[in-house]
């Protein structure tokens, strides 16, 4: 044992000892205290829901397994502070280094520059690292030094990059332990006694752990993904590789996972074995999905909560508790959309074409507010990760500039044939419809009367009437589309002869409560004054915007941003049953010119790739970051918001659709500090 200059390796969402490039470095510093800190009020309204708490409850004793075999146990810590929490164990082991790897969301980005200062102040070495993506998001820029605002450029510029991720390296033989007589474990409590029944079905399909991902990986690479292309969008099949909870918690590596689908890439190449390639092709995509949720998350912190395109905040979405309680119990009267909601409940997940069909029945039929479902997706999913799901429901919303065209319906009835031909999904997890007829599975309102009882079905009985009529759905989201464009010419119009002073109320929705059993105190904690270290830093290090108090009122923006006036903010709530709303979520970030579904292979985000797979990429070029050195950059926001209206790309998953061309208007991306707190 060791207590002269030990270092803490801080565990977050990368819950493996193989290629954790920050426990490599504790390694190779001398003794190690390897740390977990569970504080979920950190999290705000996004804190981890009841499957998502069993995986990490799992995947941490698989973690504190292997560190023990290795010479060191795993020291978990109950706070409501990480960066307390983190100075006690500083004091109690005597550490003078921290390592931790990067995270992207934006409440991760506020307390991981926090832990840096504060520690730092204490004299303490804190060094981070890239463990999550393949290139940072701020080593991926156009030509102009500017972030990427489409998938398809973004990918096309990771993909050609001049240097490529590097390899994965092996778990350390083993650790040197840091002297933790003084620093004991804290019990953490991740289930209650009403959970654990439905938990124990969860161990029945699932085997959390780093060791487990791998085998997922391997049997994925060796089996399914070789006619990935052919069968992914089969949703009654395990055709996918069920790898995006590990990914989410870190237990795999994407270097590790790209760099051993790439070397089937090659392979499969020099057989001329062209499904195989195609399959590649599009899981590498998949993975490029992912990043690019991170991208967005980086570059606009506050995409899970505000559209990334201006005109979407004049949208009247319609607040019906009715609506979103059907949608959530698998009641709407659609089967594969019903099947998707309780396959959902049941299990803690959804196969990534039903995630489509399901949130777009949310936001498009429906026309509820996208964050409820980006909420509800949460709380629920096993692999619920707040950048895939907020990149997923804005592209499925429209709110993406390549993003689906936003007047799209997609007709339930339709995709059932599609992504479930032969109706066993539905059979699956609707018993009541199990004996309908395929001809009939996808609409059973259609069928005839004999049949019906035949299948012993009663219409508005044992099986709900459609809630909403598919026509009936188009008109009304052609009728909000005029509301909306009408409303933001008026507000243009009124901008431009500077006259919006006095027009918010006629211009920002009423706040949407939260339902009346569901209500929650509503808790804000003062903004932060943190201002930016000018230290240097190794190119490891993560650069973060800047954090400030200073919230100075934009031209046209009619709603405070202060937080401390947070309670007469109009933003759309979303109805939740946890504790704490905003917390450190109000705290603003001013980031210069930034301000603009993997399949389950490696993350839900690959939601995105239905309209993707078939794009032409958009190539581009920039010089590489030096490796060392520099500053880190304070951002702070410019006059302009980013680029004029984007040119129309021929190429792009959006620029080419009809509703584009009609209204280019909506090609301009939102400066987030300009948006009022509705939408």
């Amino acid at each position: 044992m060791s207590s002269n200059g030990c270092s803490i390796v801080w565990f977050r969402r990368d819950l493996r000892v193989e290629d954790n490039p920050a426990l490599m470095a504790g390694v190779r510093a001398g003794a190690v205290v390897a740390v977990f800190i569970w504080a979920p009020e950190e999290e705000g309204q996004y804190q981890p829901g009841r499957v998502s708490r069993w995986w990490l409850k799992q995947s941490l004793a698989y973690l504190d397994s292997s560190l023990r075999n290795l010479g060191t146990p795993l020291i978990t810590k109950r706070s409501t502070d990480s960066v307390s929490a983190l100075l006690e164990v500083v004091k109690s082991t005597g550490a003078t280094q921290l390592f931790f790897t990067h995270l992207y969301d934006p409440l991760s980005l506020i307390r991981d520059h926090r832990a840096k200062e504060v520690l730092s102040a204490h004299g303490i070495t804190v060094r981070s690292f890239n463990s999550d993506l393949l290139y940072e998001p701020w080593d991926v820029n156009d030509e102009h030094d500017q972030p990427f605002t489409t998938f398809d450029a973004f990918w096309e510029r990771c993909l050609n990059m001049p240097y490529d991720p590097p390899a994965p390296f092996l778990p350390p033989k083993r650790i040197i332990p840091g002297d933790i007589s003084r620093c004991p474990c804290d019990a953490l409590m991740f289930e209650d006694e009403s959970e654990k029944a439905s938990n124990a079905l969860l161990a029945r399909a699932w085997s959390p752990g780093w060791s487990n991902a791998d085998k997922a990986l391997t049997t994925f690479i060796n089996g399914p993904l070789i006619e990935y292309s052919e069968n992914r969008r089969k949703a009654d099949s395990a055709t996918t590789s069920f790898l995006s909870p590990h990914l989410h918690f870190g237990e795999v590596s994407v270097k590790k996972v790209f760099h051993l689908v790439r070397i089937k890439q090659v392979l499969w190449a020099n057989e001329g074995n062209k499904a195989g390639e195609e399959s590649v092709n599009l899981f590498l995509k998949s993975i490029g999905l992912r990043e690019y949720s991170r991208y967005i998350s980086f570059n606009h912190p506050y995409s899970h909560e505000r559209p990334l395109l201006g005109h979407l905040k004049f949208f009247p979405w319609v607040v019906n508790e009715g609506y979103f309680k059907a949608w959530r119990q698998g009641r709407t009267g659609y089967p594969l959309v019903d099947a998707g909601m309780r396959e959902l409940w049941a299990t803690g997940w959804l196969h990534d074409r039903i995630r489509v069909v399901v949130s777009s029945f949310f936001v498009k039929v429906l026309q509820l507010p996208w964050r409820w479902g980006m909420k509800y997706f949460w709380d629920t999913l096993l692999d619920a990760d707040l950048e895939s799901d907020a990149l997923g429901w804005q592209y499925i919303t429209g709110t993406l500039p390549d993003g689906r065209e936003f007047d799209r319906i997609d007709n339930p009835q339709f995709e059932g044939y599609k992504f479930d031909p032969n109706g066993e999904y539905v059979r699956r997890w609707l018993p009541e419809l199990s004996r309908l007829p395929t001809q009939w599975i996808h609409h059973p309102w259609n069928a005839p009367e004999s049949v019906i009882q035949a299948a012993g079905i009663e219409l508005g009985s044992n099986y709900p009437l459609p809630i909403v009529g598919i026509d009936e759905a188009k008109a009304r989201l052609q009728e909000a589309l005029i509301q909306m464009w009408q409303q933001e010419a008026a507000y243009r119009a009124a901008t431009e002869n500077g006259t919006e002073e006095g027009l918010g109320e006629s211009f920002e929705s009423t706040p949407i409560a939260f339902p009346e059993d569901t209500q929650m105190e509503e808790r804000h904690e003062p903004v932060r004054n943190n201002p930016p270290a000018a230290a240097t830093r190794r190119y490891e290090d993560q650069m973060v915007p800047s954090i400030t108090s200073s919230l100075v009122r934009v031209e046209g923006e009619e709603t405070s941003l202060d937080v401390q006036n947070s309670t007469e903010e109009s933003r759309a709530e979303v109805p939740i049953n946890v504790n704490a709303q905003q917390n450190a979520r109000e705290t603003v970030f001013h980031t210069a010119n930034r301000n603009t579904q993997l399949q389950h292979n490696n993350n839900n985000t690959m939601w995105l790739r239905n309209a993707a797979e078939d794009s032409t990429a958009e190539s581009s070029s920039s010089t590489r970051r030096e490796r060392d050195g520099g500053e880190v950059p304070v951002w702070s926001p410019t006059a302009s918001s980013y680029p004029e209206p984007f040119v129309d790309d021929e190429n792009g998953l959006g620029a080419s659709s009809s509703y584009l061309q009609r209204h280019p208007q909506s090609h301009q991306l939102m400066n987030w500090t300009r948006l009022p707190q509705t939408g």
